[in-house]
């Protein structure tokens, strides 16, 4: 859990660093405040196993996070047309942006996978779930007993989610779930914003 919660929190106090004009929600403190005000529920009814609520408020955490960045990347661009925003500031917070949107994906990837992190934990080796990663498919490099015994953890996410907004592709491991594509695809999408904004202002300054 720990991961994904200081992971979640960087990415909120990130957002804190864009400018007013690119906040979605009435100022850009509102969304660290408001993670940071859930994370002491999330790990009561973590510790008292409450699964139910934890993953309601899991989800909700996420979901609003996600928002908050989405409405941010549109303001960015609407920032560039109408040059609301110094050109310093826009490059800056294009690439809080893209960092961001980079860690948030990576949680959401390490929360679904798998049934989530509780799931995964409760079996001997991971050997199904939305990504196939390499560790999955035994080519003879490995020992037996590590491939059996291998689970991913939250570094394996991160690396999927640096991937996806670099290659704008999976890269070493293919995605085999509709839920997955479906969150690549927002991930590859915005990325993808951020680059070709970055880029048409290089060339407007050109």
């Amino acid at each position: 859990m720990w991961p994904a919660l200081i992971t979640l929190a960087a990415v909120a106090a990130l957002h804190a660093a864009l400018p007013d004009k690119l906040a979605l929600l009435t100022h850009r403190w509102t969304l660290a405040c408001a993670v940071l005000l859930l994370a002491l529920p999330l790990e009561i009814v973590h510790r008292r196993g409450l699964h139910r609520w934890f993953l309601f408020l899991n989800y909700s955490v996420l979901i609003g996070i996600t928002l908050a960045i989405i409405g941010s990347v549109f303001l960015l661009v609407n920032a560039i047309m109408t040059r609301a925003v110094a050109p310093g500031q826009l490059l800056l917070s294009a690439a809080i942006l893209w960092v961001t949107n980079i860690a948030l994906f990576a949680v959401w990837y390490w929360r679904c996978d798998g049934g989530g992190p509780h799931e995964r934990s409760l079996r001997e080796s991971h050997t199904e779930g939305a990504f196939l990663f390499p560790q999955m498919v035994p080519n003879g490099t490995q020992e037996e007993g590590k491939e059996r015994n291998w689970s991913p953890n939250f570094v394996d996410y991160l690396f999927l989610a640096f991937n996806t907004s670099t290659a704008l592709s999976p890269t070493d491991s293919p995605v085999l779930s509709r839920w997955a594509k479906v969150l690549m695809m927002i991930q590859s999408l915005i990325a993808l914003a951020i680059i070709v904004l970055l880029a048409a202002r290089a060339v407007n300054i050109l």
